[in-house]
């Protein structure tokens, strides 16, 4: 298979089987990066990697890239955000969560495609994101149905 013919199937691929592959990757690459940068603990580095791979960090990094992405990266992340979700944890908003995924799903695409550039470029305006800006923090509010005990 030519590159670019895999590169057009990784495109196609199911938005979240690049978000599973991506949270993998982005994952692995921030626990290295507060292990070189951060040091400490294995609890307290653990504490540091949270920083990077929550949700609203994805999400607020997916809002800074989005104006610099190709077509296909693009159309990745918004296949990736629109795509429905079929579960979600409770305490993250459902957009925040959406944008998330997009970025997930970037980052599977860019590691199958074998972009390592392109990664390590979205990797370090990641950081600059999480290290430089306020993260706001959006939990989703739960529906009285949803709550622990409640009867319905």
């Amino acid at each position: 298979m030519s590159s670019s013919s895999a590169k057009d199937a990784y495109a196609r691929e199911n938005p979240s089987v690049l978000a599973f592959i991506g949270d993998a990757v982005y994952e692995v690459y921030i626990r290295k990066y507060v292990y070189e940068h951060k040091g400490g603990s294995a609890e307290t580095l653990s504490n540091e990697a949270v920083k990077y791979v929550r949700a609203e960090a994805q999400a607020a990094a997916y809002d800074k890239l989005l104006p610099e992405l190709t077509e296909a990266e693009a159309s990745v992340a918004r296949r990736a955000k629109n795509h429905k979700i079929t579960s979600m944890p409770g305490n993250v908003d459902y957009l925040t969560y959406k944008k998330a995924t997009a970025f997930e799903a970037l980052v599977g695409f860019l590691d199958l495609c074998g972009e390592r550039e392109r990664l390590q470029y979205i990797f370090e305006k990641t950081i600059g994101v999480v290290e430089n800006e306020d993260i706001v923090i959006q939990r989703r509010q739960r529906h009285s149905s949803e709550k622990r005990g409640a009867k319905r």
